[in-house]
């Protein structure tokens, strides 16, 4: 009996002693990383979501908001095993995902959180609560919303899941519009859920910065729709147009066809994504002219009175022929630009040299960014002189082997309307946050293509296009004068031959020509024939959606309103005591084809 009180009291003492043993590793040597753990047990960080700032019309309409929403997420532990695949069916089948992506993440059972789906629209998140599925939760997250849906989508944007900017002025001001997280440590209890405390540390989330933008939906309206009937009417691939103030390169519309639904961007195409306006470059045809124009009379080479002999139809120079959309003779230089001769324009071309007509389309803003406040502009092309061939000058003095976007064609031919000075065109009027001062953006001149006298003289001309025996005539507005060009280029294919049949149709002007206060270019890719012409495709178009702009705008008609063209200012004619150029030495240097 000895013998066995004694083993059992040395038992109970080892007992003791690893008990006590064990107590000490908990209570002493692990006492840290024990309460670490149960503290991450029974304690939660909590990510607060912040509202994006909204983005506002010039008119302080909403375009762009956040809403709060519910976005469901799981821990895997308590999801019962043998009810997973059932759960991630009714899952996949409110959320209209693929159940092999639910049944995915309900198998990560070494986390205790995982998303099934983040900021659901409301019916979907009220459907999946109401099955009330085990180890299924929500938390309120705010969701981008745009209440116009399609309008003006390519400028605004789109955001993604983890609520940041992927495109338009989402993306370009992301930074500002975001704001700032917070974070809250809140208690969760043996069934998930929470309870906060004022004991345990939070910062609140901070809301971004608002954006006050200079577009305005009514005017973004009116011009999408007007597009949107050339578009029907045409059978047309796209279209494109912007509307900008001249004074101060401030857009006030910008449009491109076919868009899409920002609140649904993942379901259109990438091409319906892009903004045309700024992304896509084209050959500008004789919009070109304009550029054209002015370095001539800057340089005092032509005079709008001159007289040009065009040909008859067309000029060869070597195995290549240019020909003009129809036979003209002697004109005079206004006459060139109102009847769109390309003859003319080449030979006015001529007289300027490679140097002065390459730095009049650089100093109109042609082969480089405008500096607009929104991502992925292109610069177009305009090659640098030591890549111009034998007939570079011919081409690009009718606006071809040059190409552009629909935004540099407004802001040149704002240079034009405003007296010569180049702006930089901008989006957003304002940034505001709360609290502190809104930073204004303030008009930039970038540049001084033209002078005054010089941007008046231009502005006659094209006055001339729009009115009778002018390419632009259907570009009139009742009670208003309006000075523009038309504009019809080839389009080429990739390896450099214009392709038959497929043409972009482009106006580009300005109104009330003498006191501007709209300029707006309109570009139509691809009309079907036979209607296929800037002046009877895109010139409507300025025409309907101008002269809607300027009565809303509040702008009077005009009283005295010429009807025909400008009688010439000067009886000079240089251009037929001048020497010609030395065609046939032109000729017999020409090699091959057009580009």
């Amino acid at each position: 009996m000895n013998a066995r009180l004694r083993i059992v009291v040395a038992v109970i003492g080892l007992w003791c002693v690893a008990l006590t043993a064990k107590l000490v590793g908990l209570q002493i040597v692990d006492h840290d990383q024990y309460s670490e753990k149960a503290r991450r047990q029974h304690q939660r960080v909590v990510d607060l979501d912040p509202s994006r700032g909204t983005v506002f019309d010039a008119a302080g309409r909403e375009l762009a908001v956040s809403v709060p929403v519910d976005s469901a997420w799981a821990d895997p532990a308590r999801v019962p095993e043998e009810r997973r695949g059932e759960i991630a069916q009714q899952v996949a089948e409110v959320l209209e995902v693929p159940v092999t992506e639910i049944a995915a993440e309900l198998a990560k059972d070494n986390k205790s959180f995982v998303y099934l789906g983040r900021r659901l629209d409301p019916p979907k998140a009220e459907a999946l609560r109401a099955l009330a599925l085990p180890g299924v939760f929500f938390a309120e997250e705010s969701k981008r919303y745009y209440p116009n849906r399609t309008l003006a989508a390519p400028v605004l944007g789109y955001v993604g899941t983890d609520n940041a900017g992927l495109a338009g002025l989402e993306l370009e001001y992301n930074a500002a519009v975001t704001g700032r997280a917070g974070r809250r440590t809140v208690l969760r209890d043996a069934k998930a859920s929470t309870a906060i405390s004022p004991d345990l540390a939070a910062s609140a989330a901070q809301p971004g910065h608002d954006l006050v933008l200079t577009l305005d939906a009514s005017i973004q309206h009116v011009v999408e729709r007007s597009l949107a009937e050339a578009v029907e009417k045409h059978h047309a691939r796209r279209a494109m147009a912007v509307v900008l103030n001249p004074n101060t390169g401030a857009v006030l519309a910008m449009a491109s066809l076919p868009s899409f639904d920002s609140n649904r961007f993942a379901e259109a195409p990438k091409e319906h994504r892009q903004n045309f306006a700024i992304e896509s470059s084209y050959e500008p045809g004789s919009t070109f002219k304009m550029v054209t124009a002015s370095a001539a009379l800057a340089a005092n080479l032509i005079d709008p009175a001159d007289v040009i002999d065009c040909e008859m139809g067309g000029i060869t120079y070597g195995s290549t022929r240019i020909k003009d959309h129809k036979p003209f003779g002697r004109l005079t230089f206004r006459e060139v630009i109102a009847k769109s001769s390309n003859v003319g324009a080449i030979k006015a071309g001529m007289k300027l040299g490679d140097e002065r007509l390459y730095d009049a389309a650089h100093a109109f803003g042609f082969g480089r960014r405008t500096g607009i406040d929104l991502p992925g502009e292109s610069s177009g092309i305009l090659h640098p002189l030591d890549k111009w061939w034998s007939l570079s000058r011919a081409y690009v003095s009718f606006g071809h082997e040059i190409s552009i976007t629909a935004l540099q064609l407004a802001s040149a031919f704002g240079a034009v309307a405003n007296g010569g000075s180049l702006m930089r065109p901008y989006i957003v009027a304002e940034v505001r946050a709360e609290g502190k001062a809104p930073v204004v953006t303030q008009p930039e001149v970038v540049g001084r293509p033209v002078t005054s006298s010089t941007a008046r003289e231009v502005e006659r001309l094209l006055e001339s296009v729009i009115l009778e025996g002018g390419t632009g005539k259907a570009a009139a507005i009742p009670g208003y004068t309006v000075a523009g060009k038309t504009g019809t280029a080839q389009k080429v294919s990739q390896t450099g031959r214009y392709l038959p049949g497929r043409y972009v149709a482009s106006f580009a002007g300005f109104a009330p020509a003498r006191r501007p206060e709209v300029v707006a270019a309109v570009v139509i890719d691809e009309p079907r024939p036979p209607w296929y012409h800037g002046g009877d495709v895109a010139a409507p178009v300025f025409s309907a959606m101008v002269e809607q702009i300027l009565l809303y705008r509040g702008v009077r008609p005009e009283r005295d309103k010429p009807e025909r063209w400008p009688g010439e200012t000067r009886s000079r004619t240089a251009a037929l005591e001048a020497p010609a150029p030395d065609w046939t030495s032109l000729a017999a240097a020409t090699a091959g084809g057009a580009p």
